[in-house]
């Protein structure tokens, strides 16, 4: 069962890192609905996935590395860096989402975002986002090469 949690853990986060391109790109595009119906498709499979993530090391289901020795020092500084920005992620996104929200609340609708009850919230959206989209995908990026990586070469640790 873990491993099946863990194929669906790795669907999960690579769709809310294409939700979150796509997210990027219609905001750019001056598209804000459709920005925001993918940012919360991109959040709620974020969401899913940390559920499915910590459902599969409560199962006890791991893996290490086993691959070749002379590739181990790039590998650990890939996973260390992915955990550290992983961590920092969430209160990121947080702190992005909560600006969009309580923005959204003020504006009423996604056509009154300039309304001064609005703006300082938005403000605060966008200074998030600047910091947030790019650990993000860093950390979904590089989830997805650790996966292929134990894919490869990882050995499954049987959890007590």
């Amino acid at each position: 069962m873990a491993e099946t949690i863990n194929q669906w853990a790795v669907i999960t986060i690579i769709l809310s890192g294409i939700a979150l391109c796509v997210g990027v790109y219609l905001i750019r595009r001056g598209l804000r609905e459709a920005h925001m119906r993918a940012m919360v498709t991109a959040v709620t499979l974020a969401s899913i996935f940390l559920v499915l993530y910590l459902t599969r090391l409560a199962l006890g289901y791991e893996k290490k590395y086993a691959g070749p020795e002379e590739w181990r020092l790039a590998y650990f500084v890939l996973l260390i860096s992915h955990i550290i920005l992983a961590a920092a992620n969430l209160p990121l996104a947080l702190g992005a989402v909560w600006n969009a929200w309580k923005g959204l609340k003020a504006a009423g609708n996604l056509g009154n975002i300039d309304a001064p009850a609005a703006r300082g919230y938005f403000n605060k959206h966008r200074a998030w986002v600047r910091w947030t989209v790019p650990v993000w995908l860093y950390v979904a990026v590089t989830g997805w090469i650790i996966y292929l990586v134990l894919g490869r070469w990882g050995e499954v640790i049987k959890g007590g």
